[in-house]
């Protein structure tokens, strides 16, 4: 996903000298070339994110498209407020990007897992927030970022995330992606989990003779709530996932469409990460097990 994003920056980049990048001291082996391809449009400035975002935000209220990156927490929740009272209250296109959202740096421990980010990004006014779920879904949401007025937040995998797609999909800022139909469940994925969904979905058909209808909301806000509403109609159940703490993120949105939908009696779980403290430490794959068995997860639901 980090290269996709960088190649599809440098492609925009190359043709609208409104866009700069900005990096708080990240991006080894992934920015060098938008470094060498535009050094006057990309600064790197330092550990110091809390100017990461005040210097973007100066950028943008001259009529620059800034991008920020770094890892997971540091470019959103370690400077908040300025995002808050910079981007967000002036409504500039400031546009945040976090590599590695989740456990992707599982060996860092707590302070580098990515596991409340996307709770704390849907809470702010104006934002746009956008999880990818593979690389195609990367090179669209990129250029849909871009093309956005205001902030957005562009939350990104880094475990070589694979192609899920096989065609290129119609691609819009608040309108799912179905990748399977089906009708005894419904499986909303978000960001990089979608390629682990796809596989539980064949393995129920395969095994259990349960058809999994498959959702990519690839943007939390604005949520699309028409497909939420119709999986609720027209499946025996919903099941978000996402590499987030089960309070805040895609499970909590989709609660809140369901809970104010006349008439909906859906059977409903979100799978996540577990609302407590995480001491481990480990890869990302040994880090996920705290969410649980999905495919399990998914029976005992309809069960």
């Amino acid at each position: 996903m980090r290269t996709t994003f960088i190649n599809t920056l440098s492609e925009l980049a190359a043709t609208d000298e409104r866009i700069w990048l900005l990096t708080g001291d990240l991006g080894f082996s992934v920015l060098e070339a938008f470094h060498a391809q535009f050094p006057n449009r990309s600064v790197n400035v330092g550990v110091a994110e809390q100017n990461l975002t005040g210097v973007a935000a100066g950028l943008a209220s001259c009529g620059k498209i800034v991008f920020t990156y770094s890892i997971a927490n540091f470019p959103t929740i370690r400077c908040l407020e300025q995002i808050r009272n910079d981007a967000c209250y002036n409504e500039l296109p400031v546009k945040i990007v976090s590599v590695g959202g989740g456990f992707a740096y599982g060996p860092q421990g707590y302070t580098h897992h990515g596991l409340e980010d996307l709770a704390v990004m849907r809470a702010l006014p104006n934002m746009t927030v956008v999880a990818p779920g593979d690389p195609i879904e990367t090179e669209l949401a990129t250029r849909a970022v871009c093309a956005r007025p205001g902030p957005c937040y562009l939350r990104l995998g880094k475990a070589r995330e694979p192609v899920v797609h096989h065609d290129r999909p119609a691609f819009a800022i608040g309108q799912a992606i179905r990748l399977r139909d089906g009708r005894d469940v419904t499986l909303i994925s978000t960001g990089g989990m979608l390629a682990d969904v796809m596989k539980v979905a064949e393995e129920l058909a395969r095994e259990h003779k349960l058809e999994a209808r498959v959702l990519s909301m690839h943007t939390l806000k604005p949520l699309d709530e028409d497909a939420v509403r119709q999986a609720a109609r027209e499946t025996g159940g919903i099941v978000t996932v996402e590499e987030h703490s089960v309070t805040g993120g895609l499970g909590s949105a989709v609660a809140d469409v369901l809970a104010t939908m006349d008439g909906a009696r859906v059977r409903f779980r979100k799978f996540g990460v577990p609302d407590q403290l995480h001491h481990q430490i480990g890869s990302q794959t040994y880090l996920r097990s705290v969410c649980g068995d999905l495919a399990a997860a998914v029976r005992e639901l309809l069960a």
